[in-house]
């Protein structure tokens, strides 16, 4: 159904699509007509990773749902896990529009929103409302005004309001579309601001007599020295997993595209390799001694096995799901378990 509806969506600008499919999901969800749309993928395909237990290791991915809005609808599509943010302390409107682009011939998008969300309070009060109650991670960031030498206060404050109700909490550092946002993983401030979540994360434990793993989303713009500092600072603050990666401001893999110089981060096809060859440098580096999750350009059942294979426990899909819709999820789950049945010589 989702190919007959493609072309509909596709005829507005991106965002205003993006809006109207989360509204025609929540339509079809209480509806009891989700099945139209997408087939949930079978069961029997549970995961450990971060001391939880994850139905499937499909995910979605933070950014489709920033805050917390749609669960219900998402839910009923049978992920694994879903991860929604990146939500700030206080609301913001984001860049200006126009601020994401679809790349059809690459199976991409470039954004630039901006962490545009309603603020952490909003983004609670829906989870509260929501009926689902599968595994959710919380994605955190900072406000566009606070200076990077603040950062610190918004990401202990975003922690400690989502942190009774998310599942795990995710700290993102890594959009490009937040000024001087990557700073934060560079080798002097990393360590600083892990270092303080650590902190906190510990006292939060104790006082809710509940562990919510912490976790770290990386960008796929490193070299080798940025990861390796990278490794050494989640080791040494003892962070639960690395999420591998955000989107990239690289563009030469559409260097032949019109909207190639618009500002933002590429997702979709064009980001897979990079983002792989981040996972897969990141799992060396780690040793195993973290798990990690795989997510940037899976379009297919295929992509999806071939970030296990890399070394992530789990995988993240969002932009995928833009062009191949909600049956993206269901073949990711299917090829997982081929494969995993062929290894076992099932």
């Amino acid at each position: 159904m989702y190919d007959r509806i493609r072309p509909l969506l596709f005829a507005l600008d991106a965002e205003t699509a993006h809006r109207w499919t989360l509204y025609g999901l929540g339509v079809a969800q209480r509806s009891g007509l989700t099945r139209m749309v997408a087939h949930a993928p079978p069961g029997n395909l549970a995961v450990q990773a971060f001391g939880l237990e994850f139905p499937n290791p499909v995910g979605l991915a933070a950014g489709l749902d920033k805050n917390g809005e749609h669960l219900d609808a998402l839910g009923a599509l049978g992920f694994g896990f879903i991860e929604i943010g990146t939500v700030t302390p206080k609301p913001q409107p984001g860049n200006p529009r126009p601020r994401m682009f679809r790349l059809p011939e690459h199976e991409a998008i470039i954004n630039r929103l901006g962490f545009n969300n309603e603020g952490v309070d909003a983004l609670l009060r829906n989870v509260q409302r929501a009926n689902w109650r599968g595994l959710l991670g919380i994605n955190i960031g900072k406000n566009a005004v606070t200076p990077n030498e603040r950062a610190i206060e918004d990401y202990l404050h975003c922690l400690e309001r989502v942190y009774p109700l998310a599942s795990y909490v995710t700290v993102n550092i890594s959009s490009p579309n937040t000024k001087g946002l990557r700073d934060l993983q560079g080798a002097d401030e990393l360590p600083r601001l892990l270092g303080a979540l650590r902190e906190r994360h510990e006292q939060l434990i104790a006082q809710h007599r509940a562990r919510k793993p912490l976790l770290l989303k990386i960008a796929p713009d490193l070299d080798d020295a940025q990861m390796d500092a990278i490794a050494k600072a989640v080791l040494a603050a003892g962070v639960d997993g690395l999420i591998c990666t955000n989107t990239t401001i690289d563009r030469p893999a559409i260097a032949d595209e019109p909207l190639a110089n618009e500002a933002g981060g590429l997702s979709g096809k064009p980001l897979f390799e990079k983002s792989t060859a981040i996972l897969r440098g990141m799992a060396q580096r780690l040793g195993g001694r973290i798990p990690l999750v795989g997510v940037g350009g899976v379009l297919t059942g295929a992509d999806a096995a071939e970030k296990l294979d890399a070394g992530a426990a789990l995988v993240q899909i969002y932009t995928g799901m833009i062009y191949r819709g909600p049956w993206l999820l269901t073949e990711c789950v299917e090829e997982i378990r081929r494969q995993r049945g062929s290894a076992n010589g099932d």
